[in-house]
């Protein structure tokens, strides 16, 4: 036999033992797996990104842990990866050349149950909880979770990269109000881990991404925040720069109990939305301030002094936050990314607006700049650890930079080259004010993983070493 009728055949029986394996897999669980070729298989691998296309070996919807068990320990046994995803967020990394080729696709969405502990001020959620189901669970008791900017956020993806909430300049990132984490390793071991029982797994799942295990179940704490006075002020785009250099120099003196956004917004005329919005280009200030009435006045006495055309900032339940940064509801195609900046001086400002304001012809719909500081730096993370009787912070502590960035646009047919050359302007435009580190969830698009961990990296891939040697978990941001 020639040498490559003898490849063939090995490639051909490999292949037969791998739908083999798939099809007992698919005996054994409790939900479902689907295979390229069957009816709806298309739809189980759509990414939250409806431009992002994911082309996985298989996809298994989860029913259960012991279905998240059973998945594992067959991609361990036949060279496959396997790669969790609820909500399908932040994807376009996971996806990209193919990345998604000899791997499972877990899909979680099922799991949702959320338990809460009021005593304990302790909420538990399965990985496919969405940020609206926890709010939901914790508003009748007065308590308030660190939530996304929208209900539909996983709170698993979200939080293993970070979390900036709007609370977060006086708490802190989600990821370190972690008190316990539910996984699956990639041995097929189900484990419980805390700041006491594997504690370096602990440190590293806590904003260093989903690149060590499958989280089965997340434990975190809760908070006394009932209502909070927060809304936005808008005004028409051409007054773009003059709000947003008023707002930067609001930023560096307000309180940690101050967390705002400002933000340029090119909106199509859309049914969907409000009238003072469709098909107007305006620009925004969105705030959450922790003060009574009163005094939030006093601190938004500056902004307010410039005459917006609508102000909605009222005290309101911090269950209301979920609706303020308008985020779309349903999955969308988009195309966006994110960047840190050291500082937003005044130059920084105007350059911003020359790349996204009223006259830029920028083809994004929606850029904003998103003030940090507080407790979301470094060095003040272990003082909000110590306030709130927190475990010590986990690989992301905080940021070493003042503002965040994110800009993006509907990926409609024939904008993509538009889209790309109006985020690359914004960017190269504000590139002498970009931080060393990035934010991961706000990374849409493959980094050095050197960008988003800095000197963290070699103790996180010794964590990656130690849990997973041979790459069986994989996530849309690898550590190596």
């Amino acid at each position: 036999m020639a040498i490559a009728d003898v490849r063939a055949q090995r490639t051909d029986v490999a292949a037969l033992s791998l739908r083999e394996a798939l099809a007992q897999l698919a005996f054994r669980l409790d939900g479902r797996l689907l295979i390229p070729g069957e009816p709806d298989f298309d739809a189980s691998r759509a990414a939250w990104n409806l431009a992002v296309e994911q082309h996985p070996a298989a996809v298994v919807i989860a029913r259960s842990t012991a279905d998240v068990v059973r998945t594992v320990e067959t991609a361990r046994d036949y060279g496959l990866a396997v790669a969790p995803q609820a909500t399908g967020h932040n994807a376009a990394p996971l996806a990209a050349d193919h990345g998604l080729a000899d791997a499972i696709l877990l899909r979680t969405h099922e799991l949702r149950e959320v338990e809460v502990d009021a005593e304990a001020r302790i909420a538990r959620v399965e990985p496919g909880a969405q940020w609206g189901d926890v709010v939901a669970a914790v508003a009748p008791y007065g308590l308030t979770a660190l939530a996304g900017s929208s209900h539909d956020v996983g709170v698993v993806g979200y939080t293993l990269g970070g979390g900036v909430s709007w609370l977060a300049r006086s708490h802190g990132l989600a990821a370190n109000h972690v008190v316990a984490i539910e996984v699956v390793t990639a041995d097929g071991a189900l484990r419980r881990v805390d700041a006491e029982h594997e504690p370096e797994l602990f440190w590293a799942l806590r904003g260093g991404g989903g690149d060590f295990a499958v989280v089965t179940a997340l434990e975190f704490r809760l908070h006394d925040v009932a209502d909070v006075v927060a809304g936005m002020l808008l005004f028409p785009a051409e007054r773009a720069e003059e709000v947003l250099q008023a707002w930067r120099a609001w930023t560096e003196d307000v309180p940690d109990s101050v967390m705002s956004v400002g933000r340029v917004l090119h909106l199509p005329p859309l049914p969907d939305l409000p009238p003072f919005l469709s098909g107007r280009s305006v620009v925004v200030v969105e705030a959450v301030i922790q003060e009574a009435p009163e005094r939030a006045d006093e601190l938004l006495a500056p902004l307010r002094a410039l005459g917006a055309e609508l102000d909605t900032v009222h005290p309101q339940p911090t269950a209301e936050l979920l609706a303020l940064h308008m985020d779309p509801p349903e999955p969308s195609p988009a195309f966006g990314d994110g960047m840190t900046l050291r500082e937003l001086t005044p130059e920084a400002v105007r350059a911003f607006v020359g790349a996204v304001g009223a006259d830029s012809g920028t083809a994004l719909m929606t850029i904003e700049l998103r003030h940090l500081g507080g407790r979301l730096r470094p060095e003040a993370a272990r003082d909000a650890a110590a306030s709130f009787d927190l475990p010590e912070p986990g690989a992301t502590a905080g940021f070493d930079a003042a503002y965040l960035v994110f800009a993006g646009g509907m990926a409609i047919p024939g904008t993509g080259d538009a889209l790309a050359s109006s985020l690359g302007r914004l960017f190269a435009v504000i590139e002498p004010w970009r931080a060393e580190v990035e934010y991961l969830n706000f990374a849409e698009h493959r980094r050095d993983p050197a960008r988003l961990f800095g000197d963290r990296l070699d103790r996180l891939r010794a964590v990656k070493r130690a849990v997973d040697p041979t790459g069986v978990i994989r996530s849309n941001h690898p550590v190596r």
